[in-house]
């Protein structure tokens, strides 16, 4: 078998915080834009049997589904790179946590755009595509999200490849995705926040590196 030679190595080390941090801006501007967009499209708040949606708040909510596949495909992304940036020295449970958590989230969040997709389809669309999509979103979407953001922190923190402050961060961000998600009017957006955060790190600290 052919070896790789020690410059490529390097050069694969060098590019893998890159795509991460490019990725993880892709997903978090997308994210945060659906989650906007279906905040002002579909009002929590509102009340009544039916959902009686404008012009203006269809094509929001539809802008909205539409954006949501491509933020999961960069989230995928974003998560593969960040795990082939630790390689063998991550811990396989913490791994385990963490692959498993972003990969619920991320069905989470495509049954929650299957769910806002049904309030357009529907001729009279009911609230209870409403409720449910922001049930999968805020109450289990953003709960493992919580659990990713723990697990990715743990994992920066133990390798060292994420400052203190930053780690820090993550746990506050976590916290208050756990807790106060499913209670507090957009706060999911917290979730996108934290991925830019992390991705523009990665990519000034691939910057940095000789």
């Amino acid at each position: 078998m052919r070896e790789r030679s020690p410059s490529a190595s390097r050069t694969q080390n060098l590019e893998t915080p890159r795509a991460a941090g490019v990725a993880g801006i892709v997903f978090a501007v997308l994210l945060a834009a659906a989650i906007v967009l279906a905040r002002i499209g579909l009002p929590e708040g509102a009340g009544g049997s039916t959902v009686r949606l404008d012009a203006g708040q269809r094509d929001e909510v539809n802008t909205a589904v539409e954006l949501i596949p491509f933020a999961g495909i960069a989230f995928l992304w974003f998560m593969g790179a960040v795990r082939a940036h630790t390689g063998e020295a991550e811990d396989r449970f913490v791994a385990t946590v963490f692959l498993g958590s972003g990969l619920v989230f991320v069905a989470s969040l495509f049954a929650a755009a299957a769910a806002a997709g049904t309030v357009l389809a529907a001729h009279q669309p009911q609230d209870f595509g409403r409720h449910f999509g922001y049930e999968l979103l805020t109450t289990y979407g953003m709960r493992m999200a919580a659990v990713f953001v723990f697990a990715t922190s743990t994992i920066g923190r133990r390798l060292g490849t994420f400052p203190r402050g930053l780690s820090l961060a993550g746990v506050v961000a976590g916290l208050v995705l756990l807790v106060v998600g499913s209670s507090v009017p957009w706060s999911e957006l917290v979730f996108p926040a934290w991925a830019l955060l992390i991705s523009v790190y990665m990519l000034w600290a691939d910057r940095r590196a000789p």
